[in-house]
């Protein structure tokens, strides 16, 4: 099996992100930045599997900016066998990137696409069922857990209700959630040895993928900040609050 992990560069989740004066924008300048969270569990997932005998090649992918290699440099210590980049300077729309790896994904031609079900910068949760559109592939998302099984996967889904098991198809395209794995540490004679590996690069005119954005921003501001809670001297008084003045009971 041959796996193809997508990963995206994103603001750490440990950084209070900032907004631009002019509100046209999250400020990125002299910002930490790292891999998605969720694409960490993927591609941790992806190298498990390598490390089990189940797959043969974990192939990491990204799209973006020279920058993003830094999440290509990452995936490669934590054990991915190659790395590639479709570039774009400006940020792609989620319909844009699901037709970018769509086109890695004819090239490649992997048995099994992974990913995280959302990135942390803009939480859309819509590549990875894109993607499968595209490749008209069979599809799992939210994986908490994945184990194969001859030619199909068998993946823990997390639903509103609990989780549910679900039988996959291979080829396909799974979007994992944190609770499927534990990402190693990665040590740094891994890390040394990721900074020297070569990166193949790809053009989105090489793959006939159209970068234009559908979509207008018209401005981005930080959230209204929150009231100040009230304490009640009683639970009766909690509840005459809670049912005449926030009318929610």
């Amino acid at each position: 099996m041959k796996v193809l992990a997508a990963v995206k560069r994103v603001v750490d989740y440990n950084v209070r992100v900032r907004v631009r004066a002019d509100g046209s924008g999250v400020d990125t300048a002299n910002t930490r930045m790292a891999m998605n969270p969720f694409d960490e569990t993927a591609i941790e997932e992806a190298v498990r599997l390598r490390e089990a005998g189940t797959a043969s090649e974990v192939v990491a992918v990204t799209v973006g900016d020279a920058g993003s290699e830094e999440v290509l440099r990452t995936a490669l210590a934590f054990g991915a066998d190659r790395a590639l980049r479709v570039e774009s300077d400006a940020p792609l729309e989620p319909l844009a990137v699901s037709k970018a790896l769509a086109a890695v994904a004819d090239r490649e031609q992997p048995d099994l696409v992974l990913m995280g079900k959302q990135a942390i910068d803009d939480d859309s949760n819509q590549v990875g069922q894109m993607l499968a559109c595209h490749l008209g592939w069979a599809q799992a998302t939210f994986a908490c857990a994945v184990t194969p099984a001859d030619d199909e996967l068998h993946v823990v889904r997390e639903v509103d209700g609990g989780q549910r098991t679900v039988a996959v198809a291979l080829p396909a395209v799974v979007t994992t959630e944190l609770e499927l794995n534990e990402p190693r540490y990665i040590k740094l004679p891994s890390i040394m040895k990721a900074k020297k590996q070569a990166i193949e690069r790809l053009g989105l005119a090489e793959i006939a993928v159209d970068g234009s954005p559908r979509l207008e921003l018209l401005g981005v501001s930080e959230p209204p900040p929150r009231e100040a809670g009230e304490q009640v001297d009683s639970a009766a008084a909690l509840v005459d609050r809670l049912k005449n003045e926030a009318q929610v009971i």
